[in-house]
């Protein structure tokens, strides 16, 4: 048998012994990425260094990293999804290409790891008009003994990774492994048997898209693997169901001790509330609160998912449903990720608060629900009221509605909450991006700095810090740990101390340092876990004699003078002892 640690433990190992520098692992919540809520790849900490932004530890990467996807949520329940999951990941930021990546990961599976390559299959990248059909990976693969009739040619669709905006892109190419254990696998692979599971994929980053939509070749040609943890130990054990590994099995065994009730034959109800409550855990402990709101808004949606399913187990109202999830959950995770065990009964507060919230609303809700479905017709007001009053997130109503082969009018329904800008927004965001590089996006991270110092100076208060950061082209958000609403008086002086600074022409200058070195000289920084060895530090001002000097990767303009007039449009509430700012440059 071959736990989790022990997969991650040889990743690690193989990819150092091919040159890779281990980088630390980073919060779901990314920073300074607009296009999505969440961190859904290993490869979102590293969006400036894809981008071209020279990383510390070098230009081969490896670690093991937190991820959360939402795209997906309605297919958890089965043997292999998963909302928060851990991915391996390894990448070549303008070093080794396609040829190297490919053998390196079916060396790190057939090696290593020992799958038996008469169970894997590969897809690569067909063509079309933006780009050649990749008969270079389809080669390499087969030197290395994969069979032409298991290496199949599939469209963009399938094969080819990009953001919805301008950014770097490629073809993929994914490698497939045959799920049962009482068949051969067959001669040809067919993308649509669920028996074949993904379980590895090299991003060839080898062109970029265009403000137009158009590809041209990348300035920097990149490679991105990533890897499942959770399906990789399953298959490495000869288990097709996922919840049966070391990493399940515990919170699968407190739920059949809360609902009396065994696995088997409640098997989906089981893994829905044992993955939402999971990913709700990980969630709190990265700062997150439930809210109608982006983060938490999908924060609320996995809780009282998960306590309606526990219902349906016929769990009684009074259980306590989450604290012994998360007391197992920290058992299997702590060691990698010691915030959990710190931020334990934050966690435990916060899920509980939440259970107990919706279980006052439940059964009157799903009575309401009962009423309203006796047409077999939902309609946009009903499901509506359903959600202001009964506080039923829409995905869970739709849930019931097909559980009841009831109709729901969901286009109407998102006519009625236009009230509720946030939340349609948020429906938006699920897909991966990269960081909007242009150069408004870097002039407002650059006042992000300003304002960050001008905050402490003004506040009075030297351990004022970040506490989250959103950036687009039009508009810096930043969050801050402070405990009350500022004066108007305090908010002008803060930009006048920001106007001050850019006025003042300012150089900023990168310098890269030991993460204790940093920390030494005074860079602002969390000094958590999260930081690598090697940090780079941007100063704001000659190095001495700067106004402001802070852990970054960056990027940043040259000189404060670029910058333009500094405003603050809106200072509020984020969450409890957290402000938050929002301001553009003029």
């Amino acid at each position: 048998m071959i736990t989790r640690k022990e997969l991650i433990k040889k990743f690690i190992n193989f990819l150092k012994e091919k040159g890779h520098s281990e980088i630390k692992n980073s919060s779901l919540v990314p920073e300074n990425d607009p296009s999505v809520l969440f961190t859904t790849a290993g490869m979102h900490p590293l969006v400036p260094y894809l981008l071209g932004e020279p990383h510390p530890q070098g230009k081969r990467l490896v670690n093991v990293q937190r991820c959360l996807r939402t795209c997906d949520i309605e297919e958890v329940g089965n043997t292999t999804h998963h909302t928060m999951f851990e991915m391996l990941g390894n990448w070549s930021l303008a070093d080794y290409w396609k040829k190297d990546a490919i053998e390196f990961t079916f060396d790190f599976m057939t090696k290593i790891l020992k799958i038996p390559i008469k169970r894997l299959a590969v897809t690569v990248f067909e063509g079309d008009k933006d780009a050649p059909r990749d008969k270079e990976a389809k080669e390499t693969w087969k030197s290395l003994g994969i069979i032409e009739s298991r290496i199949t040619f599939l469209p963009k669709k399938d094969n080819w990774w990009e953001t919805s905006g301008p950014g770097p892109c490629g073809p993929d190419t994914e490698v497939f492994y045959w799920k049962p254990n009482d068949t051969k696998a067959p001669e040809t692979f067919n993308e649509n048997d669920k028996n074949w599971v993904e379980i590895g994929n090299n991003v060839i980053m080898q062109y970029e898209k265009d403000k137009d939509g158009k590809y041209i070749n990348a300035k920097q040609r990149n490679i991105d693997f990533g890897g499942g943890v959770e399906r990789t130990v399953a298959i490495l054990n000869g288990l097709e169901d996922n919840y049966l590994t070391e990493i399940w099995q515990p919170l699968i065994k407190v739920i059949e001790k809360i609902s009396n009730k065994p696995y088997k034959n409640n098997e989906k109800p089981m893994r829905i509330i044992a993955d939402h409550i999971k990913a709700s855990i990980f969630l709190i402990g990265d700062g997150v609160v439930p809210s109608n709101t982006e983060q938490g808004y999908v924060l609320r949606r996995l809780i009282r998912r998960g306590v309606r399913h526990a219902k349906k187990l016929g769990v009684p109202q009074e259980t306590d449903i989450t604290t012994p999830i998360v007391e197992e959950v920290i058992k299997i995770y702590s060691k990698t990720y010691p915030f959990l065990k710190t931020n334990k009964q934050t966690i435990i507060n916060e899920l509980n608060a939440e259970e107990e919230k919706f279980e006052k609303t439940l059964d009157k809700g799903l009575k309401e629900f009962k009423k309203m479905s006796s047409d077999n017709n939902i309609s946009a007001k009903q499901a509506f009221l359903l959600f202001q009053s009964y506080g039923f997130p829409i995905e869970m109503i739709k849930e019931l509605a097909k559980e009841n082969n009831v109709t729901i009018d969901s286009d109407g329904f998102y006519k009625e909450m236009k009230i509720h800008q946030e939340l349609s927004r948020t429906k938006g965001k699920f897909k991966s991006g990269l960081l909007d590089d242009s150069d408004a996006t870097k002039k407002l991270h650059t006042a992000t700095h300003l304002l960050n110092e001008a905050l402490r100076i003004v506040l009075d208060k030297p351990n004022l810090h970040q506490r989250g950061s959103n950036i687009t082209p039009e508009r810096l958000r930043f969050d801050f740990n402070f405990d009350r609403k500022l004066t108007p008086e305090e908010i002008k002086k803060t930009e006048d101390l920001v106007n001050q600074k850019i006025q003042s022409n300012l150089s900023i200058v990168c310098n890269i340092m030991p993460v204790e070195k940093a920390k030494k000289i005074g860079a602002q920084g969390m000094f958590d876990d999260k930081y690598d060895k090697d940090v780079k530090v941007y100063h704001v001002g000659s190095i001495g004699k700067e106004f402001s000097k802070e852990i970054c990767a960056g990027p940043h303009v040259d000189n404060t003078k670029e910058l333009g007039k500094f405003k603050i449009k809106k200072e509020s509430s984020s969450s409890a002892g957290v402000r938050r700012i929002k301001a553009v440059l003029e």
